[in-house]
């Protein structure tokens, strides 16, 4: 099994969404799991919400750190926030997107639709590298 690992500062919004999309249209053979260099406590309370709206339950899903060996793990890394993301050394994508945790439902939901987006992209390259058509960029 290949894993992209999703990266933020919390884990609790932005690399959470990530994930879960992910998980969802995963092409065959590929997971996803997110980490953060700070975790908070718990998953921030708009993003169940707005995932909960796409059929998604984060349920007791809990903020994890990144440790070494999920890098070591990972056949890919996306880095979905700005400037206080950490930097990883690995094959690397970055999304720089605002941080939802602060904003009101509306705006964290564009967000939210913008990460989902992306997400899909990345399916997309990674089902056609692996049926060899293609390679993820």
């Amino acid at each position: 099994m290949r894993t992209v690992l999703f990266v933020c500062v919390e884990n609790s919004f932005r690399s959470v969404v990530a994930e879960a999309y992910f998980n969802r249209y995963a092409p065959k053979g590929w997971r996803a799991v997110s980490a953060g260099i700070s975790p908070a406590q718990v998953v921030h309370p708009i993003a169940a919400e707005l995932m909960r709206e796409e059929g998604i339950e984060l349920g007791d899903r809990k903020p994890r750190l990144l440790t070494r060996e999920l890098l070591e793990g990972a056949d890919m890394v996306v880095v979905v926030c700005g400037a206080r993301c950490p930097v990883v050394h690995a094959s690397v994508e970055k999304w720089e997107l605002p941080d939802p945790a602060d904003m009101e439902p509306g705006e964290a939901r564009r967000v939210v639709g913008e990460i989902k987006r992306r997400v899909l992209g990345l399916v997309g390259r990674l089902a056609t590298s692996s049926t060899g058509a293609g390679t993820p960029s």
